[in-house]
């Protein structure tokens, strides 16, 4: 009869040939539900290993048909120097579920990060496992696993591959001394080996399993979900985990599901060859965890044979051989899963088909809030000269879409992958609007573009999404803004923000054309002297916006609605009543200038106040220099004085209106000062 555990109750070395009873009455132990008080030895070699019993603290040997090599699968401590502990045990991290050194199960129901491992004796490294929501928002599974390394500031990530902090490292099947830990990685996944309290410690990761071996002296003192010591989920939980990783979700079962095949391939394990390694390893933790997974969530990912493989290769661990169970199984050769594929933080990395290829999908929790608005992305962010919109691939992809396909109305513009969140970013400006549709109404202005599928097939029938995604930007027209102000130095400020737009306008007045000399407090101007005035802008966009003056007038008070008045610009083109008038660059940039002769209204007391009204015209869909029409033939505004009888007009899409005024000081003819007020109003 195969004894399952092999115990021993005394300090002793056991020698010799023959077989050995020891009674352990005093320290019995329960295995598969039965009460061994006797430990059975068989024959064996004296120098093949030495084993104690201490204060209480019992440790087996696993003994197999084939005279396998023995294992201590308990710990214990010694008394006697002369006699030493083997130390070999495994804990398993798959799914969601925690089978420590001691076969003891642990369930993570959330998606935090946990210490798997740590020792007193070396508080600078800790074993943490990272778990998060796949398909499901309610089944977390391990993510990936990370040794801290404190005493260095180092963090080695085991996931798909290996990372240093957040560098990829390249590793093959040789070892490589990473921050002294010795690592490799071949096609079965990547290994870890590192020394803690003078026992050898290896970490295996294929991207869906952990298993942590511990091989040396007895270490009483192992902390962690891992570890002897144990401690529940909510006392292991790391500080540095986000506080709405322990948030419950809850999700509709999925009734495609069949909890009954489920169990059966589950209880595979119960079944030949695994009976084999029934009496090294327990394997009804692993039939559970393998039962609440697939009972809850689709067999998809590997989940198939993940349990199976798990216990197949902590039986390997243990030497035990299991033939041809993957066949009878259905189930591949070990290999990595997704290995060196790299998926965003909410993405992980799935199959597209029950054992087909593999890409990265949106995780459960983050994807629900764009399905329940039936949304592919973020929405359109906008500014004054620009829009913006973030599609996210995982979520096209789930359509069939692939953003190398997609462009906006110009096909020149196509989205730009970013290869850490890939996100798919679609934008243009007022450099490029990408054929942006502008239109507007009398409070409001939209820019409108539109993402869409490029036409691949020339044939009848197309297996691809077509996609039609219009996204706009709508701006209100900012309200009116009123300023007054003297001229005390050679230009007057004002920042103007209302809506989207946020610019500054700056009004000069010089004496000279080239617009070098200008106009001041001290400045003292005579009648029927030439001044230049111009107005100029800072912020807006020249190829989106241009600033156009509408028409400028001049009264003898403050009333802008004065009925007496001289009318300078109307329009956008000189006043055909004052031939002095000159208006430069009117509608085509974001400044513009007009010049005339100082003048006073007759009989007055020399106050002149001038009135301006300015606009801002979206340029993409109509032009904004205003054109003189004479004879019917429309060609643009001239700076020279023109006939009366012409009239000057556009259409535009007006922005914004504004008021400025200032104060100069005029000097007749007869050289005796006289102090002029002209004041300036501009609608901005």
């Amino acid at each position: 009869m195969l004894r399952p555990l092999l115990l021993l109750s005394a300090v002793t070395l056991v020698a010799g040939n023959a077989d050995q009873t020891i009674d352990i009455r005093g320290c019995p132990i329960t295995f598969y539900g039965k009460r061994y008080e006797n430990a059975y030895v068989s024959t064996m070699e004296a120098n093949a290993a030495r084993y104690c019993r201490g204060s209480k603290m019992l440790f087996g040997l696993n003994k197999e048909p084939s005279a396998a090599p023995h294992h201590v699968v308990c710990g214990c401590l010694c008394p006697s120097a002369s006699v030493s502990c083997v130390f070999d045990k495994i804990c398993t991290v798959t799914g969601h579920t925690v089978i420590n050194i001691l076969g003891q199960m642990t369930v993570i129901e959330d998606r935090c990060s946990y210490s798997l491992l740590s020792a007193p004796s070396n508080p600078n490294f800790r074993l943490v496992g990272n778990f998060r929501e796949r398909r499901r928002t309610d089944v977390s599974f391990l993510e990936s696993v990370t040794l801290q390394l404190r005493d260095v500031f180092v963090n080695i990530h085991l996931e798909q591959g290996a990372k240093l902090n957040e560098s990829v490292l390249r590793l093959n099947s040789s070892l490589r001394d990473v921050q002294g830990v010795m690592m490799s990685k071949d096609h079965r996944g990547v290994v870890a080996k590192v020394s803690l309290a003078n026992s050898n410690v290896s970490i295996f990761f294929d991207g869906n399993t952990a298993q942590i071996r511990i091989q040396g002296p007895v270490v009483t003192s192992l902390a962690g979900l891992c570890g002897l010591s144990g401690g529940s989920p909510n006392q292991l939980t790391l500080p540095g985990s986000n506080q709405s990783c322990q948030t419950k979700h809850q999700q509709a079962a999925d009734v495609g599901i069949n909890c009954t095949a489920a169990a059966q391939r589950c209880g595979r394990l119960m079944q030949p060859p695994f009976v084999a390694c029934h009496s090294s390893i327990d394997p009804q933790p692993f039939i559970t965890a393998c039962n609440r997974t697939l009972c809850r969530y689709p067999a998809l990912d590997g989940l198939n044979c993940q349990f199976l493989e798990a216990y197949a290769r902590a039986c390997q661990l243990h030497d035990a051989s299991l033939q041809s169970w993957r066949s009878a199984a259905r189930c591949p050769s070990p290999e990595a899963f997704c290995q060196d594929r790299t998926c965003s933080a909410h993405e992980f990395c799935g199959e597209k088909t029950p054992g087909g290829d593999t890409r990265c999908f949106c995780r459960a929790i983050f994807a629900s809030k764009y399905k329940s608005e039936d949304s592919l992305g973020e929405p359109t962010v906008c500014s004054e000269s620009s829009a913006t919109v973030s599609l996210l691939d995982c979520l096209l992809q789930d359509k069939g879409i692939s953003y190398s396909t997609l462009h906006l109305n110009n096909d020149t513009c196509r989205g730009q992958m970013d290869e850490v969140t890939h996100m798919v970013t679609f934008s243009y400006n007022s450099s490029n609007t990408c054929g942006a549709d502008v239109t507007s109404n009398s409070s409001k202005i939209f820019f409108t573009n539109t993402i869409k599928t490029t036409n691949v097939s020339s044939g009848v029938i197309t297996r691809l999404d077509q996609v039609h995604i219009n996204f706009s930007c709508v701006y209100t027209q900012p309200e009116i803004q009123f300023t007054s102000f003297r001229i005390k130095d050679s230009s007057v400020f004002q920042k103007i923000t209302s809506g989207a737009w946020n610019y500054n306008l700056t009004m000069k007045a010089y004496s000279d054309p080239a617009h070098t000399q200008a106009v001041d407090r001290n400045t003292e101007l005579q009648l029927n002297q030439k001044i230049w005035v111009e107005l100029d802008t800072v912020g807006l966009e020249g190829g989106l916006v241009a600033l156009v003056t509408d028409s400028c007038w001049a009264t003898k008070d403050q009333q802008s609605n004065s009925t007496k008045r001289h009318k300078l610009i109307e329009n956008g083109c000189a006043s055909p009543g004052d031939q002095t008038v000159k208006v430069m660059g009117n509608g085509l940039g974001t400044s513009n200038s007009f010049s005339f002769n100082m003048f006073q209204f007759s009989g007055s007391s020399g106050e002149v106040y001038l009135h301006c009204k300015l606009q801002l015209c979206v340029k993409a869909k109509t032009s904004c220099d205003p054109v003189r029409l004479a004879a019917n033939t429309p060609r643009p505004m001239k700076p020279q004085p023109e006939p009366p009888q012409n009239i000057c007009s556009w259409t535009f899409n007006r922005l914004s209106a504004g008021l400025f005024e200032f104060w100069v000081n005029v000097v007749k003819p007869s050289f005796s000062p006289l102090k002029h007020r002209v004041r300036w109003s501009v609608f901005q």
